[in-house]
């Protein structure tokens, strides 16, 4: 297994509410891992402390042998790349302007040769250039998903977390953003956790899945040895039928 991202024994929470409970869990370069549980599982919380967010009360992150803790902001602002929840614009400038302002990990007086290089190297890998040039107030949801993406990726780093990056998207953009996601990954051997409520596309992208359940894990495997009917009914409370093909199908019974 390729090292990448490994978790062990965390535990986190806020003030004297304990939401994360003695969690391990592995992310190896080239796979896309995927978090899956009910709302209050933890899954946000668990991207958090990987990004150096939250403190973790007990227990130790490390990103290629590394303790995330001994890295500065600076530093951490590059290795990592994380997309939350509900981000959203703050002023209006334009795409290219907002992707090249989140290279600031690596610009000193003002960007360099290579950081436009790269904002451009980005904006085509995610084929944004019809919206280059266009104001981040003017962009649909799902156009300002690919944007904070875009945004994460640009500063090059070696492990990317993203909680739910596809849920403004409708299914068109869904498949073309874990395409590219999943293109990305394996091509420039990243890491990457990723938060979705959407069991089926996390089925047919995800190398890992990881069950989480009240702040612990439940289970972790390959989507089509894990996810069955029983187990995902002791996790969500729901019966299900899991339909088994090409990819699974997971509907309610």
């Amino acid at each position: 297994m390729l090292e990448g991202l490994k978790i062990e024994n965390l535990s986190a929470g806020y003030g004297n509410r304990e939401i994360l409970k003695d969690v391990s869990l592995e992310a190896p370069e080239g796979e896309l891992v995927f978090l899956l549980g009910p709302n209050g599982a933890g899954k946000s919380t668990l991207l958090k402390c990987a990004a150096g967010l939250l403190r973790p009360r007990s227990g130790r992150l490390l990103l290629r042998g590394r303790d995330i803790r001994e890295a500065s902001s600076r530093e951490l602002s590059r290795l990592v790349g994380y997309v939350p929840q509900s981000m959203r614009p703050a002023f209006s400038t334009t795409v290219f302007e907002a992707i090249l302002t989140s290279r600031l990990p690596y610009i000193s007086w003002g960007p360099s040769k290579a950081d436009l290089e790269r904002t451009e190297e980005v904006i085509r890998e995610l084929g944004l250039e019809e919206l280059a040039f266009r104001y981040i107030n003017e962009l649909s949801g799902g156009e300002w998903q690919k944007v904070v993406l875009a945004m994460a990726l640009v500063k090059e780093p070696i492990l990317l977390l993203l909680d739910e990056p596809t849920s403004n998207l409708d299914l068109k953009h869904q498949v073309e953003a874990m395409r590219i996601l999943r293109d990305l990954v394996k091509g420039k051997s990243l890491s990457a956790v990723i938060t979705t409520h959407d069991i089926n596309l996390a089925s047919k992208y995800a190398d890992i899945i990881v069950l989480m359940k009240n702040g612990r894990i439940h289970a972790i495997g390959e989507p089509h040895r894990l996810l069955d009917g029983e187990t995902i009914r002791e996790v969500y409370g729901v019966k299900v039928e899991v339909i088994r093909g090409a990819s699974l199908f997971v509907s309610p019974a």
